[in-house]
């Protein structure tokens, strides 16, 4: 029952933060070569660019996107690792571990991001999961847990060795946005040359040319191939206060596409500030003014255009008519709805004189604020 509320609460996140591209893409002056693709601004979720972002296709090797995230968060990240006889034959792209050889979890994380080791892959999987399927059981869990709704992942490296292994564009930018939050992750990712202490020395690069060379905004990503799947990727860019997430799958001319993608985007939209932490003052309601505090800060990125049509909208329970000194008020007390052409953005819960809250929300506790807010809210005058 609570992982269905769950899902029913994200479902409701997915609506109302990842608009639709139409009416953008006329804009573009070049073309994109993948298959399916998207764009997306991280901290909204806000999809800037789609095509064919929610078709199930192979995936590759950036299904070690989900390996890794679901080792660095195991909490076995200083722990040695006995590499075992499966995964130092695993076939494919390689690290080269030997079997009984004993290795650092963290070395073979970066072993998987920067070289995309398949034996590294099956160790952590063996290592984190206990056994390679009660790791693949782990992987299909998560994406569960992140609303990855058309996803199956078979095993932990993206070989074509199952049928039913596969994701989508807009499905691996989920969990691209997820692991960006985790700081391990993020160092990992953005990783251009390991150097591996231990009973051999090695030292990685980073296969990931707009890391390492294309592209200067570039801050991470991952990198994929196989002849079914054939070339995918996965990057993370950053350029002032906006970041970035593009997927390509099946796309002949990926270091291409991602990098137009995000130019388009730094030069088309902006991240702007539609509310602001703190006392809430757009409201003049007396009993109200002065009086409302909103809990954390919402931006969103938007064209120049599209700045004049966000609007807002302002829900408070109505307040007493007599013996307001006593009124205690429900948390929250009311909402504000962002829409931008008549398609809601964000709703942000507001409080009653109550500083307290201001430590920052987790990302579920703002959503089952908002969800409180569905029975018995009604606009009032500003």
């Amino acid at each position: 029952m609570i992982r269905k509320f769950t899902l029913f609460i994200l479902v409701i996140l997915l609506i109302t933060t990842a608009l639709p591209s139409e009416g953008i893409a006329e804009q573009r002056n070049f073309s994109v070569s993948a298959q399916a693709a998207v764009l997306i601004e991280k901290e909204s979720g806000r999809v800037l660019y789609g095509k064919n972002e929610h078709q199930p296709l192979r995936i590759a090797s950036i299904t070690k996107i989900m390996t890794a995230i679901l080792a660095v968060e195991s909490g076995k990240v200083d722990e040695l690792v006995t590499v075992s006889k499966r995964a130092a034959g695993t076939e494919g792209s390689s690290i080269y571990l030997r079997e009984n050889e004993k290795i650092k979890l963290e070395d073979l994380v970066y072993g998987l991001m920067l070289r995309s080791g398949n034996d590294s892959a099956v160790a952590i999987a063996e290592h984190v999961g206990g056994s390679l399927e009660g790791f693949v059981y782990m992987m299909n869990e998560k994406a569960e847990e992140l609303g990855m709704t058309k996803t199956m992942f078979q095993n932990p490296h993206g070989l074509d060795d199952h049928e039913e292994h596969y994701s989508t564009a807009y499905d691996m930018a989920l969990l691209t946005k997820y692991a960006m939050n985790n700081e391990h992750y993020k160092e990992i990712t953005s990783t251009k040359t390991h150097r591996v202490e231990g009973e051999q020395i090695r030292v990685w690069k980073n296969k990931n040319r707009l890391l390492t060379e294309l592209y200067k905004y570039s801050t991470g990503g991952k990198t994929g191939y196989t002849k079914r799947a054939n070339r995918t990727l996965v990057s993370t860019a950053q350029k002032d206060d906006m970041d970035l997430i593009v997927v390509t799958l099946n796309a002949p001319s990926d270091w291409h596409d991602h990098m137009n993608l995000c130019n388009w985007a730094f030069n088309t939209f902006e991240v702007d500030t539609l509310i602001k932490e703190g006392t809430f003052r757009e409201i003049k309601d007396a009993f109200y003014k002065d009086r409302i505090f909103a809990p954390y800060s919402f931006e969103y990125p938007l064209t120049n255009a599209e700045r004049e049509m966000v609007k807002k909208e302002i829900s408070l329970y109505r307040p007493p008519t007599e013996r307001k000194g006593q009124f205690i008020p429900p948390q929250p007390v009311g909402k504000v709805k962002l829409t931008l052409a008549d398609k809601t953005i964000a709703e942000i819960p507001l409080y009653y004189e109550a500083p307290e809250i201001a430590e920052k929300k987790s990302f579920w506790s703002r959503f089952l604020d908002i969800f409180s807010l569905t029975i018995g809210v009604k606009p009032v005058d500003k």
